[in-house]
């Protein structure tokens, strides 16, 4: 019986976005919370006493900076192989060979894949062959699987791979293959990096992506970690989650349906807010807020944003360790037929501005490669797969209709309706 760790997707030094403009935002946390999962990755891989550890791509973000983060990957290698743990990883499209221009020699106990060929290494104490490429550029679109070797039935056969499988939402479509092609090769467990979010693609054999290790912005939300797989007679009998992130990101979603003071708002907003910082077990926690459903305050929420927002940051302050990232209103409320605008109201003329926004596509469109021109003059290190600066007709459309309930709240208000 062994057992071994499959990670994948470390971005060592990634900065986390969202909150590092906040005054009292927790900046040193912020900076080394790459570094301290990756620690947390390293004690575990010790403590379990674990045969081997695999990394599945984009142990780096891109280039260096310098070469302190070389440095650091190295020393926490020479750990592992003090403890006689090797480790195994491919480069995926942050980490590939044209993307990394500075190099440090590597501990013995590292084994990097080939980007121009697929390459097995063997663990013969523990009747083991894992099986990998890197890549070589950022943008591969060819199937890597095929060059994969067939299983050997007479050794426990791993395939690390980075990959976004046939599509997932999110991530660039980077070295694609099919669940059937993995299935067909006779491994007995497939170590998939490259999607950030966990997931168990199959059973029989095992085809795991391990999600990353700690998330980096609030499309990140959620536990994040590694995947511990025990081995006994050739045949996986135990896959284990164990987090690893040391700060949480969370969407948190709160029902303002029945509310018609704020206080009573309020109160629901910091009640699961605890529970989001109860359920991250200690760690730090950024809450991006959804406020949903129908409510006499629908106006005044948006009519007073700003101060809105500062209140619901004091209710996260409150808690200790919580910071507010955002606030999205996505409320309702039901008009009185009294309060129906006229043909010519300004209200009236708001709505048919609006609509007529949304039906002529080509202005959203020009938005876009507005944004992509913008884009394109930004430093690499700002940039990476689900970047707030790849903006899609979804999201503008969403900021579409915060700004008709913006100024449709504005508008009401000064008209002397204050029925909020």
């Amino acid at each position: 019986m062994f057992r071994f760790l499959h990670a994948a997707d470390i971005h060592l030094d990634s900065p986390l976005r969202g909150i590092e403009s906040y005054r009292d935002a927790p900046v040193e946390q912020i900076r080394t919370a790459a570094r301290r999962a990756f620690d947390n990755l390293v004690d575990l891989a010790v403590d379990e006493e674990v045969a081997f550890v695999l990394i599945a791509g984009d142990l780096y973000d891109g280039d260096w900076k310098d070469y302190n983060t070389g440095l650091y990957f190295v020393n926490r290698m020479g750990r592992l192989r003090e403890a006689g743990i090797p480790v195994f990883l491919v480069s995926g499209n942050h980490d590939a060979a044209n993307q990394i221009t500075r190099a440090l020699p590597l501990p013995d106990n590292v084994t990097l894949f080939a980007h121009r060929r697929c390459e097995t290494h063997f663990l013969s104490a523990y009747g083991v062959a894992i099986h990998g490429q890197s890549f070589s550029a950022k943008a591969v679109s060819d199937d890597l699987t095929r060059n994969y070797p067939q299983g050997d039935p007479a050794l426990f056969n791993i395939g690390l791979l980075h990959t976004s499988l046939n599509g997932r939402p999110g991530h660039e479509n980077y070295a694609p293959c099919t669940l059937d092609a993995l299935r067909a090769k006779g491994y007995q467990y497939w170590a998939l990096g490259h999607v950030h979010q966990r997931e168990e693609i199959c059973r029989d054999p095992w085809i795991v992506f391990s999600g990353n290790i700690q998330g980096r912005h609030i499309r990140e939300s959620g536990a994040k970690g590694c995947t511990l797989v025990t081995v006994n007679e050739g045949e996986v009998t135990g896959v284990e989650t164990r987090e690893l992130d040391v700060l949480r990101w969370s969407l948190c979603r709160v029902d303002a349906t029945g509310c018609e003071r704020t206080e009573t708002l309020l109160e629901r907003i910091r009640e699961r807010f605890d529970k989001e910082r109860e359920s991250a077990g200690g760690r730090p926690v950024v809450l991006r807020l959804m406020v949903t459903g129908e409510t006499p305050l629908h106006n005044h929420l948006y009519r007073s944003g700003a101060h809105w927002q500062e209140e619901c940051r004091a209710a996260a302050a409150g808690l200790g360790d919580v910071w507010l990232e955002k606030i999205l209103l996505h409320t309702g409320r039901k008009e009185r037929q009294d309060e129906a605008p006229g043909e010519d109201s300004p209200l009236a003329t708001l709505r048919q501005a609006v609509t007529l926004c949304r039906f002529e596509s080509s202005r959203l469109l020009d938005l876009v490669a507005e944004f992509e021109r913008l884009r394109s003059r930004l430093p690499t290190d700002l940039l990476s797969d689900g970047d707030p600066f790849s903006p899609e007709e979804e999201a503008l459309e969403e900021l579409l209709e915060e700004v008709k309930e913006l100024l449709t709240a504005k508008i009401i208000h000064q008209g002397g309706n204050h029925a909020d």
